[in-house]
């Protein structure tokens, strides 16, 4: 029997076989250790503390998720961002959606209105809520300027309006995410084979019913990472709101990670924005674990 003379066994193949490898990856099992997981240890276990302005460990329980659950400010932000995470997936998905089908249509300067639309992704929050402030402004804004057309009546004071100003808050992000997700269901448009369209018409079946019955769901991969991209970005809503609304009028607009930042940098108690945080966590974990189980399931089929 023919013998290499290199060197066997449980921990050889732990830490040697492959060693570039492991090598590559270390940093981001580090990362993923000390970030991620370390992180949201630590978050947990102080949201359980009596943490003021800095970290102790004073248990107290779920004394903080007691007070937080009975805070309006909360009860305020977890409703404005489940009516802003409704309305903005559902509009953007399906603008994003029609604009794309419009621009697989072979049309002439396709590159132009591509960059027109995928220019707002661009810019940051920050700069979209200003540019979307001054619009919107009642003093100069369009208000102000469709009056001095003549149109004295006419009213857009959404963003001092408390009923409306969640709406001022979609159209800024509607704009600036459309056009992202128009490119990436235009790529999973063009994926598609183009004998699956050659055998539709083929056997008599109408555009609209191809794509319902069809294109859809062959682009269910793509539909599937676009909403992940879209419905993280829309937990992470912060930004936007502190440069177009600031959070108002009152508290009218305010959203779950502003109020987690105030409460851990600016109200100086820390165990309420970590109770805040860990709730944020939960209800991500609630969304994503039976969605995983579906996706990642063994199938027969495959």
């Amino acid at each position: 029997m023919r013998t290499t003379g290199r060197p066997t066994g449980f921990f050889h193949d732990l830490f040697l076989r492959n060693f570039s490898s492991k090598l590559a990856v270390t940093p981001m099992v580090l990362t993923v250790l000390v970030i991620f997981i370390g992180c949201t240890a630590w978050t947990v276990t102080y949201s359980f503390t009596n943490s003021r302005l800095l970290p102790s460990l004073d248990f107290i329980g779920f004394d903080q998720y007691v007070r937080l659950f009975k805070d309006s400010r909360w009860q305020t932000s977890v409703r404005n961002i489940a009516i802003y995470g409704v309305f903005s997936l559902t509009f953007t998905m399906v603008v994003g959606f029609l604009l794309a089908v419009l621009m697989d249509q072979k049309i002439r300067f396709e590159s132009v209105f591509r960059t027109v639309y995928l220019y707002p992704f661009a810019l940051s929050f920050i700069v979209t809520g200003l540019v979307w402030q001054w619009i919107m402004n009642p003093a100069f804004g369009l208000q102000e300027s469709v009056r001095n057309l003549g149109w004295a009546g006419f009213t857009f004071d959404w963003l001092t309006n408390r009923n409306m100003v969640i709406g001022a808050l979609l159209i800024a992000g509607i704009w600036q995410g459309t056009g992202f997700v128009m490119v990436l269901l235009l790529a999973g448009l063009r994926s598609v084979d183009e004998e699956v369209w050659k055998a539709a018409r083929v056997d008599g079946i109408p555009t609209w019913r191809t794509y319902i019955s069809i294109i859809i769901p062959m682009m269910r991969g793509t539909f599937v990472t676009t909403f992940v991209i879209v419905g993280s970005g829309i937990v992470r809503l912060y930004d936007l709101v502190v440069a177009l609304t600031g959070g108002g009028p009152g508290i009218s607009s305010e959203v779950p990670t502003k109020y987690v930042f105030n409460y851990m940098f600016g109200a100086g108690n820390i165990g309420q924005g970590l109770a805040a945080s860990t709730v944020m966590l939960l209800t991500v974990l609630i969304i994503l674990i039976p969605w995983a189980f579906y996706e990642f399931r063994p199938r027969r089929d495959r």
